[in-house]
C-alpha cells in the first residue's frame, strides 16, 4: 500500500500540485490504475484540515475536483482517438466494431449512472472515460455528469477527509482509517452493482 502521507509530504510547497497531478492522472491516463485516488483525496483533506500541510481545504478541494474532470476530459479524448484505428479493422477478433455498437447501447442506457459511480471505483473510474470515448458517448452528456461525478467524489472524500481528521484518534491512525474508507467504498461501489444483476435476474424470471 502506498505511504500516501509520506508521498504528499514529499512534494513539499507544491503539495497541491502533487495531489493535482495524482488524481488528474488517476482519471485520464492508464497509469492511473496504479496511483492511490481515494487515500490521495482523503490525506489531502485531512493534512488540510490539521495544518499539516500549508493549503487551505476549501482550496484542495477546488484543486481535486478540476483534477477529475480534466483527468476524465483527458481520457475521453484518448478513447475518442485511439477507438477508430483500433476496433475499424476488418480482421480484428479481439477488437471490431461490433465491441463499440455494444459500448455504445450500454452508454446510451447506462450512461449517466456509470459514469458517477465509476467515480467510487478505483479501476472503474479510470477506465469508463477512455471507454466512453471509444464508445462515441456524447460529449456533453458525458462532460456534464462527470462534472457532477467529479464534486460528488473529489470534493466529498476531501472534505470527509478534512471532517474526520480533526478527531485525534483518526489524525494518529491514518493508515487505519484509510483502509477502513477504501473498505468501506467498495462495499458501496459494489451494492448498486449487486442489485441491477438481482433486478435483471427477476426481470429474467418473470419473462
Amino acid at each position: 500500500m502506498f505511504d500516501v502521507v509520506a508521498i504528499l509530504h514529499w512534494f513539499g510547497p507544491f503539495v497541491l500540485v502533487g495531489v493535482f497531478l495524482i488524481i488528474f492522472a488517476e482519471c485520464g491516463l492508464l497509469i492511473g490504475v496504479v496511483l492511490p485516488g481515494d487515500p490521495t483525496l482523503f490525506t489531502a483533506g485531512l493534512l488540510a484540515a490539521t495544518g499539516a500541510i500549508n493549503t487551505e481545504l476549501w482550496l484542495v478541494c477546488v484543486a481535486v475536483t478540476a483534477a477529475a474532470v480534466l483527468g476524465n476530459i483527458c481520457g475521453y479524448w484518448i478513447g475518442a482517438k485511439i477507438g477508430p484505428p483500433l476496433f475499424n479493422r476488418p480482421n480484428g477478433r479481439l477488437l471490431h466494431q461490433g465491441q463499440v455498437d455494444k459500448t455504445r447501447r450500454f452508454f446510451d442506457n447506462h450512461g449517466p449512472r456509470a459514469i458517477i459511480l465509476a467515480r467510487f471505483i478505483p479501476l472503474g473510474r479510470t477506465l469508463i472515460t477512455m471507454v466512453a470515448g471509444v464508445g462515441g458517448m456524447d460529449r456533453r452528456k458525458f462532460f456534464h455528469y462527470s462534472m457532477i461525478g467529479a464534486v460528488l467524489w473529489a470534493t466529498g472524500v476531501t472534505l470527509l477527509g478534512g471532517l474526520l481528521g480533526q478527531i485525534p484518534w483518526v489524525a494518529a491512525n491514518v493508515d487505519t482509517v484509510l483502509l477502513l474508507m477504501l473498505f468501506a467504498i467498495a462495499l458501496v461501489s459494489i451494492v448498486p452493482l449487486v442489485g441491477e444483476a438481482v433486478r435483471k435476474r427477476r426481470k429474467r424470471k418473470l419473462a
